[in-house]
């Protein structure tokens, strides 16, 4: 199936939103963004040609992009397990970064299920780069195996087997984790942050309206996919918790792997 120039551009631009979201999740960098977005532009325009209709036109784009996106990746280090946790710790020692964070906070309305796609965000930094890709093309964006296949280069065996250990990964640490699954969770970023302007109390009662906390049997497999169903609705920039999210990813970023003293204190209420 040909498609002409003014095509191409209309195509581009019904995908672009969603494209720039795919893109932002995996590099968390505005900058970053826009190069890789405008890159897949360019590449895709010049090689409009071989496009032959044997894919869906956004399945075609997303595989340019996931080409562009691993080669950016190349000399890049995976995020450690605790690098959420050395970003707390670099801001609690940091009284400037602390003035910058309230800074940004007071900017936004701070929503509780906009956090929850920033830490979803967050973990899956944790994964193997084809593991992040695969899963947040299946779980967020709704591709189908075969199409992932197609977008990543690989049989649909290797799809199911990346999909497998990366769902499997995420469960356990949200299970591990999440205060707002487990009381003994290690991970309150949430209730910290939404505390902020709010008592306790009215923080509780966001939180208890989420259907994760409804959940009485806390199956991981459920929780996973009331989470997926949630962050799909949301388009991370923009997202009322943009610029607070967005400051956090980039802290976090410069924390990873990174030691940080414990300090046991809150952080200007925060």
């Amino acid at each position: 199936m040909k498609v002409t120039e003014s095509e191409f551009e209309q195509l581009f631009e019904e995908n672009q939103p969603k494209l720039k979201s795919f893109i932002y999740r995996l590099v968390t960098n505005t900058e970053d963004v826009e190069d890789l977005s405008q890159e897949t532009f360019i590449k895709a325009y010049k090689n409009l040609h071989k496009f032959k209709g044997d894919s869906t036109f956004k399945t075609w784009l997303f595989a340019i992009a996931n080409n562009l996106i691993k080669d950016h990746f190349r000399a890049q280090k995976r995020w450690t397990r605790n690098a959420q946790n050395n970003c707390s710790q670099s801001i609690k020692n940091s009284s400037e970064l602390q003035e910058q964070v309230m800074n940004v906070y007071f900017k936004n309305t701070f929503e509780i299920k906009n956090h929850i796609d920033y830490c979803f965000t967050c973990v899956m930094k944790y994964l193997p780069l084809e593991r992040h890709i695969a899963v947040m093309l299946a779980d967020i964006y709704d591709f189908k195996i075969a199409e992932i296949a197609v977008i990543m280069g690989k049989s649909v065996g290797s799809i199911k087997h990346l999909l497998f250990k990366g769902r499997k990964t995420m469960k356990e640490v949200f299970a591990e984790d999440c205060t707002l699954i487990h009381k003994t969770g290690a991970c309150w970023k949430c209730s910290e942050l939404s505390n902020t302007g709010n008592s306790k109390a009215e923080t509780q009662r966001k939180i208890a309206t989420l259907e994760l906390t409804k959940e009485k049997n806390k199956d991981a497999t459920k929780l996973y996919k009331i989470r997926t169903a949630l962050i799909k609705g949301i388009d991370p920039l923009k997202s009322s918790n943009f610029q607070l999210h967005d400051f956090l990813l980039n802290q976090t970023n410069t924390a990873n792997g990174k030691t940080y003293p414990k300090i046991d204190k809150a952080c200007k209420d925060l």
